[in-house]
């Protein structure tokens, strides 16, 4: 009879941690779809950025191999991410489009090529803003005042990217802080419930003169434990999730790199630690201050 007992305990507390952790490994898992989708967001506003482009017009007297000289020189400044020569039959070619003839444009100069050679270029994501671009601009200016005629860019799309992505960001802000509120909730009680089961071994330990750090050792070291697996699963859900996205959608590509992938590896491990820590703390001082009528 003892032994169907024990057996039966022992089911109960093993149906117990595997409830647990994979209660903890769901909410984790939502949390991992926002931090995700952050980070891949993170990246398209790199993309975004990094894909404004400014010109550079020269004076008339600056010819092809002068200007191309300049671009090499340009290519050495940390502020750019690509600098490139525009020949005036490439510009010509970009400024008709793909539905217009270039030859119509030609005819009407009379067969000259009105566009004079420029050089383009795209800068990194942190000088893709309105107070970046001036500077860029301010320093091409002071450096090669004398050769260039105007430094060009779009100031309403530079604003428009960095504007729009700070909506999402603010968006997806929001929604990380309540998402990690009710996580906090959810775990908390799930710890809670995981505990209850355990509130006589806890209070007998203290009655035959264990200390309150003796009995909670073992404990704490199982909670981070369960948030260490319950973050793994998290993760292998949600690179399942990404994969599958990718590879059943066309039309979605989540990506983001290796620095960001860590990153979120390292979160949802910590998270599940620190919350499940916190919340074994917390219950394990409630048993410990009840008195033995209390527990029933």
């Amino acid at each position: 009879m003892s032994k169907n007992v024990d057996k039966l305990n022992k089911r109960g507390v093993k149906s117990s941690y595997i409830s647990t952790i994979i209660g903890i490994s769901l909410v984790l898992f939502m949390i991992g779809i926002v931090m995700g989708g952050f980070f891949g967001l993170d990246n398209v506003q790199k993309q975004a950025k990094e894909s404004l482009q400014g010109d550079l017009f020269f004076v008339p007297s600056m010819n092809s191999s002068d200007i191309k000289q300049v671009e090499q020189e340009l290519k050495t400044w940390h502020q750019f991410n690509d600098v490139f020569f525009v020949s005036p039959e490439r510009a010509i070619e970009e400024f008709t489009g793909e539905d217009q003839n270039a030859d119509n444009i030609l005819a009407i100069f009379e067969g000259e090529n009105p566009l004079p050679p420029t050089v383009g270029f795209r800068p990194k994501a942190q000088f893709a803003t309105l107070e970046g671009m001036q500077g860029i601009k301010d320093t091409l200016l002071s450096v090669y005042g004398d050769q260039l005629d105007e430094v060009s860019y779009d100031e309403a799309s530079v604003q428009k990217v960095n504007l729009g992505f700070k909506q999402f960001i603010f968006l997806f802000g929001a929604v990380a802080l309540l998402l990690i509120l009710v996580a906090f909730a959810l775990i908390n009680n799930t710890i809670r419930l995981a505990l209850y089961s355990k509130r006589f071994s806890i209070k007998t330990m203290q009655l035959v003169g264990a200390k309150s750090s003796y009995i909670r050792k073992p404990f704490l070291w199982q909670a981070i434990g369960i948030g260490i697996v319950s973050g793994v699963i998290a993760i292998a859900l949600l690179f399942g999730l990404f994969y599958a996205m990718n590879n059943m959608i066309s039309a979605i590509e989540i990506s983001f790199g290796f620095q960001n992938f860590i990153l979120l590896v390292v979160c949802l491990i910590l998270f599940g630690v620190i919350i499940t820590f916190i919340s074994t703390w917390f219950a394990l001082n409630k048993y410990l201050r009840l008195k033995l009528d209390d527990l029933y």
